[in-house]
Parts: C-alpha cells; sequence; structure tokens
C-alpha cells in the first residue's frame, strides 16, 4: 500500500478582486483537480456569455454555485494534490466566511497564501486578513502578488519589489518571518506551476513549490489527551461506546480515562475505528472506545477525555480575544450568547469587557470598553452558565477556539487566552 501523502490545511486570504477566487482556480486546474471536462463545458458556457476571456474565477463561481444547489459536483474542487503533499482549501471567499470556518475546530489552517493584486498593492482587508491569520494561529504564510500581467509596463520587477517591501512591512508588524514572496499572474498562469518566461528577474520558487516547501503540521502526540465526545452509544454485550475524535495525546487499550466535566472514570477496554479494532489512537482519529465503569448517562456530547493523572481543564470563568463577525446590534456586559468549543455548547456570560483592539495594528485602543461591535476585536472576561472544559489556546489550541452563536448565526468568534480552573 502506498504510504498516504502528509496533510496540509490552507487558507487563501487578501483583498476582495486580488484574484482569490482565480489562484486557486488556476491552481485546481494545473494540478488535475479539476476535471478537464468541466472546465470545457464552463468555457464554451463563458464564451456564449460573451466573457470569451475563459476566467477561473468564473469556473470556480460555477462550481459554488452547483455545490451550494447541492449538484453532482463533488467537493473535490476543495482538495488537490501535489507529487508531495495532499492539500483541502478552507474556503475564504468572505472574511466572516474564513473566520467561522477557521474557528469551527476540525479546520485549523496550518498555512495561509496572501493574495496582492500588483497594480494596487497592500489594501484595508489585506491588513485585515493577514492581522487575522496571525491572531487565529495561522503558523506559516505564502505571499503570491498577482496580476503581474497588469503592471505598467506588464511584468515589471519594480513594482514588484514595491509590493514586496509595503507587504513585508506589515508582516514584520504582525510576526511573520521567512516569508516567500512569489510574482504570479494566476489568469496567465505565470510562475503558479510553471516558471516564466515573462520574469526572467525572478529567481525564487513557483507557487506549487513554495507549497511544497510548507512544513506539515506536527501530530500533537506528545500533548495531554483530549478527546471530545460526539455521541455516546450503549451496545448490547459491549457497553459503553462514547465516540470522538482524538485531538491531541494517544490513547492506549488499558488506559484509565476521566471524562469532565461528569467527573467519571473509567478504563479503556476496546478502541476501533472504521470497524477495525486498533490497540492505539491517535490525533486526527475518528473512534469509538468502550469504556468500563461508565454507564450510558454518566457521559454525554461536550464532555472531553483525558488520561486521570492529566484531566481535561473546567473552567470557572476565562479571558477570551474575540473577534465580532456580525451582531446586529452591541455586545455588552450581560451578554448571555451559546459558545460552541470543541463538541460542547454552553451559554457563557460575557461578564467584563477588558481592552479593545485595533484589527489592522493588534494595538489597544480603549480600555474597559463599555460595549463592542461588528468588526471589533476586543479581551473580555467570560463566565460559564454551567460546568464545561476549555483549554489555554497556548497549550492546548484544539480546545482553546470557539465560536458564538445566537438568533441562529455565527455572531462572534474567539479563543481562551487564561483561565482560572474549577476544581470539582
Amino acid at each position: 500500500m502506498a504510504r498516504q501523502k502528509e496533510h496540509i490545511n490552507i487558507v487563501f486570504i487578501g483583498h476582495v478582486d486580488h484574484g482569490k477566487s482565480t489562484t486557486v482556480g488556476r491552481l485546481l486546474f494545473e494540478t488535475g483537480a479539476i476535471d478537464q471536462r468541466i472546465i470545457e463545458q464552463y468555457r464554451r458556457q463563458a464564451e456564449e456569455k460573451g466573457k470569451a476571456t475563459f476566467e477561473f474565477a468564473w469556473v470556480m463561481d460555477r462550481l459554488k454555485e452547483e455545490r451550494e444547489r447541492g449538484l453532482t459536483i463533488d467537493v473535490s474542487h476543495q482538495k488537490f494534490e501535489t507529487d508531495k503533499y495532499y492539500f483541502t482549501i478552507i474556503d475564504a471567499p468572505g472574511h466572516r466566511d474564513f473566520v467561522k470556518n477557521m474557528i469551527t475546530g476540525t479546520s485549523q489552517a496550518d498555512a495561509a497564501v496572501l493574495v496582492v493584486a500588483a497594480p494596487e498593492g497592500v489594501m484595508a482587508q489585506t491588513k485585515e486578513h493577514v492581522f487575522l491569520a496571525r491572531t487565529l494561529g495561522v503558523p506559516q504564510l505564502i505571499v503570491a502578488i498577482n496580476k503581474m500581467d497588469a503592471t505598467q509596463p506588464p511584468y515589471d520587477e519594480k513594482r514588484f519589489n514595491e509590493v514586496k517591501e509595503e507587504v513585508e512591512k506589515l508582516l514584520k508588524m504582525v510576526g511573520y518571518k521567512d516569508v516567500p514572496f512569489v510574482p504570479i499572474s494566476a489568469y496567465k498562469g505565470d510562475n503558479v506551476i510553471k516558471k516564466s518566461e515573462n520574469t526572467p528577474w525572478y529567481k525564487g520558487p513557483t507557487l506549487l513549490e513554495a507549497l511544497n516547501a510548507l512544513k506539515p503540521p506536527e501530530k500533537p502526540v506528545d500533548k495531554p489527551l483530549r478527546i471530545p465526545v460526539q455521541d455516546v452509544y450503549s451496545i448490547k454485550g459491549i457497553g459503553t461506546v462514547p465516540v470522538g475524535r482524538v485531538e491531541t495525546g494517544v490513547l492506549k487499550v488499558g488506559d484509565r480515562v476521566i471524562f469532565m466535566p461528569a467527573n467519571k472514570v473509567g478504563e479503556v477496554k476496546s478502541i476501533e475505528m472504521h470497524h477495525e479494532p486498533m490497540k492505539e489512537a491517535y490525533p486526527g482519529d475518528n473512534i469509538g472506545f468502550n469504556v468500563r465503569g461508565i454507564g450510558k448517562d454518566d457521559i454525554k456530547r461536550g464532555d472531553v477525555a483525558g488520561h486521570v493523572n492529566n484531566p481535561p481543564t473546567v473552567v470557572k470563568n476565562f479571558t477570551a480575544q474575540i473577534v465580532v463577525l456580525n451582531h446586529p446590534n452591541v455586545i455588552a456586559p450581560g451578554y448571555t450568547p451559546v459558545f460552541h468549543a470543541h463538541t460542547a455548547q454552553v451559554a457563557c456570560r460575557f461578564e467584563q469587557l477588558l481592552k479593545k483592539i485595533d484589527p489592522r495594528t493588534g494595538q489597544v485602543v480603549e480600555e474597559n470598553p463599555q460595549f463592542i461591535k461588528t468588526g471589533d476585536i476586543a479581551v473580555a472576561k467570560i463566565v460559564p452558565t454551567r460546568l464545561m472544559v476549555l483549554e489555554k489556546v497556548s497549550e492546548i489550541p484544539q480546545l482553546g477556539r470557539f465560536a458564538i452563536r445566537d438568533m441562529g448565526i455565527t455572531v462572534a468568534a474567539g479563543q481562551c487566552i487564561d483561565l482560572e480552573k474549577k476544581e470539582l
């Protein structure tokens, strides 16, 4: 059996209209992730519509429409492979979707590609996206300076260097280092997969080579064991079987585990994944595990399993850094929406707003603000209305992020930067 390629989650960010969709479309097309026949069909449609120049962005939009209408196109257009890695694209058309997708657990991005259009250079959203990527803990970055075919003169080295310098200033401010800058035309295909003859002055990697030079995420096996419970089954002749994804650490048959905040202890009798028994489970594995000494009603979705010598942290209160994505009014102390952290959903109260931060610079702009609104980033003290497990994002990031929902929408998102433990 061929060894599976390492997997990397990647997000494309940058100002609206700087060519993110076209860049993604070009990559998917060139790496064979979109079927040639679909491309041909879209190309014909584009010509009939008088968009005779075949635009990848248009292809991407069509794919998105078909996906939303639930038609047959497989979401495979969100995955592509290089000879080295297997990539999943975390969709980031709008700023809000990006943040929401980034925060809701499983899709933590391992890297971001920042797309900046050469003619325009750094714009407001370029800054905001870079700061957000940093705030949300995206560790690696590649900068694609796009639309090189549209500079005056075309493929102008001087313009490339000006934009590069502008972006470097911004990256220095937030703390990204050793970032490759690639001059591309996603539209024409320059330096995306193949080196371009139009930029003889450029000696660095193509976008594909830069992607291949990324580091895959380390599996957090050396961190404490954490398995958020998704479901609990009671199986005749076997007993209680919690199901969940191992986020950190390693679970072995025979381990003594504790579920928090249920505060119940048991012994792992067996582990299985996709109906195959296994002796141990690692981060990323979706497993069912049979625990001796635990009844079906002892634990529930939202509880987290850990080893007895290092139990999951139950919080009395916590300090959170929050991005307000979309709130019709303002958020003030006393507000109690539902926090979605790992598999738990718990109503939590905003006890105190500690400070407001400028999304473009990361500087504190106001201490103890009265309220915060859409677009603001703030630090707040939060008190859960019932017991919940949460970890510091600096220690176990997988259990330190959350989305905040109210009125059927995601109003904000954030991460736990400090906490006060509750002893059970």
